[in-house]
């Protein structure tokens, strides 16, 4: 499916980082950036021409030819691996920052998703996650899975993230403006966590 979607010359989801993400990117530390389910690749390489050392995951051959392919125009470098958040491997204290943008799984790999995130970000390391919540259902804007299964409530991120410090837990109605397909006035949670130190 995502190999369909990417599959035209436009950016699906535009070219320019996720706005919660480029508000909140200077709370990562200097080091190794995660970005999980990374599509075409616009908050991986927004990252890296922040001078972060960047390695995305996706399932799609497509998104990752066009991330690379937006890399190089913008003249940064990502390290791109295709792969399923099924079987990522994210290790112990590895990661000074991990990205989960828009990142829908079903319920139960999420949760294991989530702990293997807690697991290999750095202390000190930082999350930033934004997602589709379960009101997007019912809202006008245009973006998000229509399973309430692969969207993300606030009180299941708190119980998944509780071993992370939030610096910020919300539910919000926001603008969105990502390409064709994330549009309008959409219901959104969004994350900061940091890793606690031992």
């Amino acid at each position: 499916m995502w190999d369909q979607r990417y599959n035209s010359d436009t950016y699906m989801y535009g070219e320019a980082p996720n706005d919660f993400l480029a508000q909140q990117a200077h709370l990562i530390p200097e080091g190794p950036v995660l970005c999980l389910a990374e599509g075409e690749g616009r908050n991986a390489v927004y990252l890296a021409s922040q001078g972060y050392e960047v390695h995305a995951v996706d399932q799609s051959v497509v998104g990752r030819e066009k991330a690379l392919q937006l890399a190089s125009k913008s003249g940064t470098c990502i390290q791109y691996d295709i792969g399923d958040l099924a079987h990522l491997e994210a290790g112990q204290d590895q990661w000074s920052g991990i990205v989960s943008i828009f990142a829908h799984t079903p319920s139960a790999l999420r949760r294991e998703l989530h702990a293997k995130v807690v697991a290999g970000l750095k202390p000190g390391g930082v999350l930033i996650l934004e997602a589709f919540s379960p009101d997007q259902l019912s809202s006008p804007g245009l973006g998000g899975p229509r399973d309430l299964d692969m969207l993300m409530a606030l009180t299941d991120l708190k119980q998944e993230f509780e071993a992370l410090d939030l610096q910020i837990a919300r539910e919000v109605v926001r603008t969105v403006d990502e390409g064709e397909l994330h549009q309008g006035e959409c219901n959104v949670v969004q994350l900061v966590g940091v890793k606690r130190s031992p």
